[in-house]
């Protein structure tokens, strides 16, 4: 019995995907690109994906004055957000190459107004997360929340404070991006494939969204075919949208890459952490590759199925299907689970992704195949340590990807085998790259 790879169609750009199709052009030239270390310069330019373990471990140095950090990418510059006027507390940023950015806010209160919200504003359709860049909780409410619900919310925010939370209203409605029905996948529902893993016990696996592991117990890779998969753990709503997937065959190889459509994919080398400011890009299976940037971290999101937390927020677009799939980065880090949101590729939206990072250490998963996952979930900078100035603790450090080449992942779009069946594909709609399969799945035959 031999092992072969499931053939991809190929991605049908449609006359529309001038977002896709921009995403491509940005990404493909560049993947897995290094950028300049700034020669020692104060601030350093960093990669993004790389800014995200610089400032972990400034936070477990400053301890109650780090105050949350972002990316600014314009400059590639990392900003740290510190309270109060400690001279050794900038001294020790700046000698990291980072930016020192003094707010009035500090991550223990703008944790308390969160728990706040929680306790008085656990409203369906609402949503929250932690926007360094203005040093508040920025709150969203969708077209669902009107009357009593939206004045409570409303009064819940200003209750908090000035300078503390914002709040607006979104035109679209919070939801996860499956779609019952719509090119059957597992249990009448359709998703994306994330990122394929080595489970715990050394089989092989793959990652995709909590929701998606709770609607069906096994997965196939085309419509109505044979599973191929079976659920192993899935969280959802709760602490996290994510679920473990392993395949049945033990012998199963599938392909260490984000198939981003058009004959092209992208070696993934490691896991990190999200940046706000950062630029990602997302591949599903009804919208294909768009790009977009983090907004927000920490996000609460209030499903009509329940609550869930710990998400990062962006600006990516995302419609139903393309739930579990991957969220990654230039450089070639896999960052994100596509989760949930509002709006669609048409017109734009708010999405929310389950970090990479904290599934794999839940489920207890590495990423790749083999066991040669790199950038573990535990450490997300790790293999990193070039190039550390203070010798300190690792601050100074210009976080490498000093993991590449480690097993990478498979983040490939969801494969529904007859994308479009039912008159809803991305191709008939007109935007995104089209329903490209590349699952990433694999079967033997």
């Amino acid at each position: 019995m031999s092992h072969k790879r499931i053939p991809k169609r190929k991605a049908a750009i449609a006359a529309g995907g001038v977002a896709a199709l921009g995403a491509a052009a940005l990404l493909l030239p560049n993947a897995n690109a290094s950028q300049s270390d700034g020669g020692g310069a104060t601030p350093r330019t960093f990669r993004a994906a790389d800014a995200s373990g610089v400032a972990s471990r400034l936070a477990s140095q400053l301890g109650d004055a780090f105050a949350g950090s972002y990316y600014d990418a314009g400059n590639k510059q990392l900003v740290v957000n510190v309270v109060g006027n400690n001279s050794n507390v900038v001294n020790r940023i700046e000698r990291a190459g980072a930016v020192a950015h003094q707010v009035s806010n500090s991550t223990s209160d703008l944790r308390a107004a969160a728990r706040t919200l929680k306790a008085d504003a656990t409203i369906p359709g609402t949503a929250w997360s932690v926007d360094p860049r203005t040093n508040e909780i920025r709150v969203t409410a969708d077209s669902t929340v009107t009357g009593d619900a939206w004045d409570t919310l409303k009064s819940t925010v200003k209750g908090l404070g000035p300078d503390v939370a914002s709040v607006k209203k979104s035109a679209g409605t919070f939801r996860t991006f499956v779609d019952g029905g719509d090119a059957i996948f597992g249990g009448g529902a359709r998703c994306s494939l994330g990122f394929n893993v080595t489970a715990g016990d050394g089989s092989p696996a793959f990652l995709t969204a909590g929701h998606c592991g709770v609607a069906a117990a096994q997965w196939s890779d085309a419509q109505g075919g044979a599973p191929i998969a079976t659920v192993d753990q899935a969280t959802f709503p709760g602490d996290g949208d994510f679920a473990l997937v392993k395949y049945d065959d033990p012998a199963t190889q599938a392909d260490s890459v984000v198939n981003v459509g058009n004959g092209q994919s992208v070696q993934i080398g490691r896991a990190a952490d999200a940046a706000v400011g950062q630029q990602v890009f997302r591949m599903g299976s009804t919208t294909g590759l768009n790009d977009g940037n983090v907004t927000g971290l920490d996000a609460t999101v209030n499903y009509p199925e329940g609550t869930v937390t710990g998400l990062i927020q962006t600006d990516v677009c995302a419609e139903p299907g393309d739930s579990g799939g991957s969220l990654f980065s230039q450089d070639g880090s896999a960052i994100g689970l596509t989760s949930g949101g509002s709006g669609d590729c048409t017109a734009g939206g708010e999405t929310f992704f389950q970090p990479v990072t904290t599934a794999l250490q839940a489920v207890g998963a590495t990423l790749g195949a083999g066991g040669a996952g790199a950038g573990g979930a535990a450490d997300p900078g790790a293999g990193d340590q070039a190039g550390g100035a203070d010798g300190q603790a690792g601050a100074g450090d210009q976080a490498g990807a000093g993991d590449e080449g480690a097993g990478a992942a498979a983040g490939e779009t969801g494969a529904d085998g007859q994308a479009g069946a039912d008159g809803r594909g991305a191709a008939g709609r007109g935007h995104g790259s089209g329903a490209d399969d590349g699952s990433g799945l694999v079967s033997t035959r």
